[in-house]
């Protein structure tokens, strides 16, 4: 495990078809394909590129629905201010949820 990303080596050798990569996951393997090709060799030549994968986007969907939530209760939205304010409510969601998914990108994606 690095930078608590799981690698390769800890990932059970399944048949791939098995899992959903999902859009992490598929951001995670664009990376990899162009800046970390021997990580990426590596792990498609093992046969658990798509278990790999499918780890980095459970992973990653976890900590962009925690980091939401913290921000949203730190923040003070919440369902009180959605049903008197929505416009302020939406704004300030997508402005939680594009922090949380520069966070995701910057801990987990792009490594």
């Amino acid at each position: 495990m690095r930078n608590g990303v799981l690698t390769p080596g800890t990932v059970d050798n399944e048949p791939e078809e098995k899992y959903d990569i999902g859009v992490w996951g598929k951001r995670h393997l664009r990376f990899i394909r162009q800046h970390k090709k021997s990580l990426y060799l590596d792990i498609f030549l093992s046969g658990k590129l798509n278990a790999y994968l499918a780890v980095i986007n459970a992973q990653a969907e976890e900590m962009f629905a925690r980091l939401v939530k913290e921000m949203a209760a730190c923040e003070g939205v919440n369902e009180q201010l959605k049903a008197e304010a929505q416009m302020r409510w939406v704004g300030q969601m997508n402005s939680i949820r594009n922090r949380a998914m520069e966070i995701v990108n910057h801990e987990l994606i792009f490594i």
